[in-house]
């Protein structure tokens, strides 16, 4: 018998990048941008991916971890208001199983010489799911990599080179 629970986090990551707040958002709303971004497990192998960026509308990132498990990410958008915020919750699964569901707002702030981005997740894990500090580490790594998309589509040497981050 599965033992019911739900434990709660919240998390706050903030970054100052250097990029135009336009630009920064782009990236969280062009499906083929967030794509090559939006991942912390190069070596997880992509399912299936979509994204319909607007209130009501959904986003899905499939993957298959080096063991074949499924991770699914279902997500809707609730709030959006361009170039300042996007608000939407998502659900994690492994395999059949929920682990957490959340809440994330992404807030951005023109400051001098780009955007300060800042992330907050309220995650609640589920039915004893141990989250161990993964999900502050993946959305971390997540991040990073929007920096380095950012970069690459500013920097002439590195935006000729079109390779994608796999999920």
């Amino acid at each position: 018998m599965t033992t019911r629970s739900a434990e709660h986090a919240t998390l706050v990551i903030e970054r100052h990048l250097k990029a135009p707040v336009a630009r920064v958002f782009r990236a969280w709303s062009l499906p083929e941008s967030k794509r090559q971004w939006f991942a912390c497990h190069g070596d997880w192998v992509p399912l299936e991916y979509g994204l319909d960026f607007r209130p009501g509308g959904l986003e899905r990132n499939y993957v298959a971890d080096t063991d074949g498990l499924l991770h699914a990410y279902d997500a809707r958008y609730i709030d959006i208001v361009p170039d300042a915020r996007i608000i939407y919750a998502y659900e994690m699964k492994l395999g059949e199983a929920r682990i957490s569901v959340s809440l994330a707002t992404v807030a951005f702030e023109a400051e001098p010489g780009g955007t300060r981005m800042v992330f907050t997740e309220q995650a609640v894990f589920l039915d004893g799911y141990a989250d161990n500090g993964a999900r502050l580490q993946g959305t971390e790594i997540g991040l990073d990599n929007l920096e380095l998309f950012l970069e690459r589509e500013t920097s002439p040497i590195l935006a000729s080179f079109r390779y994608c981050i796999t999920f």
